[in-house]
């Protein structure tokens, strides 16, 4: 069996641990400010990219396909054939089929045919069988190709005041470098065969290393001063000359990456080589596997490869000490009181600490919190601070009173926008913000999400594009359905057009929805409960009653109908690596990958507004823009897929 983690320690132990055993003696000197942290951006940052660039595994372990996994029990386990592995940063040559399972390293690209990752402590393995022990439904542990960040999405706005968070961010889309200003010298190391730097060519299959940069411009901020020692791939050799050569030249080392249970995860052992490990696995959440050591004196610090998980970690040890061995005063932290807006689960025996996006409420200020944040790099700009959750704590009720940790002041929004994600409304607000100086503050939680931000008073507007299944009328239906009539009214908004994603010259002559249920065609699908789901079952549930057969039969027909993609982008992403010969989505990301598109339908995207806001001068400038020339010839030139309609605008009263 393997060895997950030594000891897991609380907080307080670990820093108990840390500071028994290192003498701080701060210096002063005089070095360089990095440029662009603390400055104000001049002008708007769009991702060039999409991330992640393709579907990837969130945990060491299995790649099955998820109903083979169902009524594993620990007593009765579900045996299937290994038929190969795929490491970090390796393009899979192998398929899953039924009965069939591919071993998976954290951050490694999804292979052909898997629908779910097993974690590895949920197995055992003799020779080429693996054993499974408890099932998992479609979509786990698997984060899909552009959920977290679209080509062409905004990612920092003009006039920001650049922090880590923001600088990670731009990163992660590979923009260039920064130049610092620091006291204690500080050496940064990453570690990861998918690393590339940002300014480099990013191949198929890799990621640009955002840590680096984050973790660096967090030691400026703090008065320290970083070494960027480079990217260290998984060896061993490699990490610990990095390693030596960071206790050399800095006070503290700081790598990240290669820290959790994972094959291959080796960190922690390479730095035993060079001192005494005080923490290896700190409960709390996200950072778990984290390792503290001291050598000659000297920190060494283990951080996780996610970036959310790896500056949170940093600002609740490195931070600390960086800033005592500069000789400046611990931090105070900016706090305010806010509500949460529904039930939040916790991590129990684990202290979480969740970031939190703010909004103006009725009755106060509502802590809109982050979900599957640890892995998603657009909560590094996005957050406005963050929860801290006792480990004792189960739960967190609707409504409750919790503290914020701001990360900086908060930043008062003219305009609140709560719903689904779209990049048309990246093209409105740049066309607003070009006429009037509005500043809007985007949440993105999901049509229904935003449907419900609008019943509580805490949106101003909502993205919506909810198909209802038993009219095939978009949006209106939910509004009343929700008990919305009389508060809100509906405008229109533009068409997303709908269709069959295939590969350029549409190898397989896909025509319709009758060839998703041939024997050569394999499919992918789109998660349960999105408008591209529920506009292919309506479909297939027609074909069903024209045939005289059920539902599930058909579904049981279509290769791949298990295989979930939770964003058109991954959609596409699917149909260009080959997993699949076709997908449903929208004509955008077809036509930014090459790739063919058949069209389906159009999809309505609408706009919820309160009645009790419709006076309020900066969604009247929404309103405006929404409805301008400006607008649709900005639509036609960036996002060919969406347009505008002689409706676009017109208000609905329900």
């Amino acid at each position: 069996m393997r060895k997950i983690f030594r000891e897991l320690v609380s907080v307080e132990e670990a820093k108990r641990r840390l500071f028994d055993k290192i003498k701080i003696e701060p210096k002063v000197e005089e070095v360089p400010l990095i440029e662009a942290c603390g400055r104000i951006l001049a002008e708007d940052y769009y991702s060039g990219v999409d991330v992640p660039p393709f579907d990837r595994a969130t945990m060491d372990g299995y790649a099955v396909r998820a109903e083979d996994t169902f009524g594993a029990e620990e007593d009765d386990p579900v045996a299937l054939r290994v038929v190969g592995k795929v490491e970090a940063g390796e393009v899979p040559n192998v398929e899953v089929k039924r009965g069939t399972a591919v071993e998976i390293s954290t951050g490694a690209l999804i292979p052909k045919g898997a629908n779910a990752v097993v974690m590895v402590e949920y197995t055992s393995r003799e020779k080429d069988t693996v054993f499974i022990y408890r099932p998992v439904p479609p979509g786990t542990n698997i984060m899909s190709a552009g959920s977290d960040i679209m080509a062409g999405e905004l990612l920092v706005r003009r006039g920001t005041r650049l922090t880590p968070r923001e600088i990670g961010v731009l990163a992660s889309a590979g923009f260039g470098s920064v130049r610092v200003v620091r006291k204690p010298v500080v050496a940064v190391i990453s570690t990861g065969n998918e690393l590339v730097s940002p300014g480099e060519r990013l191949e198929f299959g890799k990621i640009y290393d955002v840590n680096a940069y984050a973790i660096g411009a967090g030691v400026i901020e703090n008065g320290g001063v970083p070494i960027f020692l480079g990217i260290a791939r998984d060896d061993a050799d490699e990490i610990r000359s990095k390693i030596a050569e960071g206790l050399k030249i800095a006070d503290i080392v700081v790598l990240s990456g290669g820290t959790s249970s994972g094959v291959g995860d080796m960190i922690y052992r390479v730095i035993e080589e060079f001192g005494e490990i005080l923490v290896h696995g700190i409960a709390v959440k996200p950072g778990k596997p984290t390792v503290i050591a001291v050598a000659n004196g000297k920190p060494i610090f283990g951080l996780p490869g996610y970036p959310t998980s790896a500056l949170m970690i940093f600002e609740i040890f490195v931070v600390p000490l960086i800033r005592q061995m500069a000789g400046i005063s611990e931090r105070e932290s900016k706090t305010v009181e806010a509500r949460v807006p529904f039930k939040v689960f916790s991590a129990i025996g684990r202290r979480e600490f969740l970031p939190v996006n703010l909004v103006e409420g009725r009755d106060g200020l509502i802590a809109y919190p982050f979900t599957d944040y640890s892995g998603a790099i657009s909560t590094l700009a996005e957050a406005d601070g963050f929860i801290e959750i006792p480990e004792s704590k189960v739960f967190l009720e609707e409504g409750e009173v919790v503290e914020v940790k701001l990360f900086g002041d908060i930043k008062p929004a003219d305009l609140m926008i709560i719903g689904s994600h779209c990049v048309g409304i990246d093209v409105l607000l740049e066309v607003l913000r070009r006429r009037k100086a509005i500043q809007a503050k985007v949440i993105n939680v999901g049509s229904t999400g935003g449907i419900m931000a609008i019943k509580r008073g805490e949106a101003d507007i909502a993205g919506t594009h909810l198909l209802d299944e038993e009219t095939g009328e978009y949006n209106i239906p939910y509004l009343y359905r929700y008990g919305l009539k009389g508060e809100a009214v509906l405008v229109k908004g533009y068409i997303r057009e709908q269709g069959f994603i295939v590969a350029k010259g549409n190898p397989k002559d896909i025509k319709g929805f009758e060839d998703l249920l041939r024997n050569d065609v394999t499919f992918v699908n789109r998660n349960p409960g999105s408008g591209t789901r529920v506009l292919l079952d309506i479909h297939l549930k027609r074909i069903a009653e024209e045939r005289g057969i059920s539902f599930e039969e058909i579904k049981r027909k279509i290769k791949g109908y298990d295989v979930e993609a939770k964003s058109h982008t991954a959609v596409a992403v699917a149909v260009l690596m080959g997993k699949a010969d076709v997908g449903l989505g929208i004509k955008t990301v077809a036509e930014r990958y090459g790739l063919d598109f058949i069209p389906v339908r159009p999809e309505e995207y609408d706009f919820v507004i309160r009645k009790d806001r419709l006076c309020k001068e900066a969604v009247k400038s929404f309103l405006e823009v929404l409805k301008s020339e400006e607008f649709r010839k900005e639509l036609e030139r960036k996002l060919p897929g969406i347009r505008v309609t002689e409706r676009t605008g017109e208000i609905v009263e329900i």
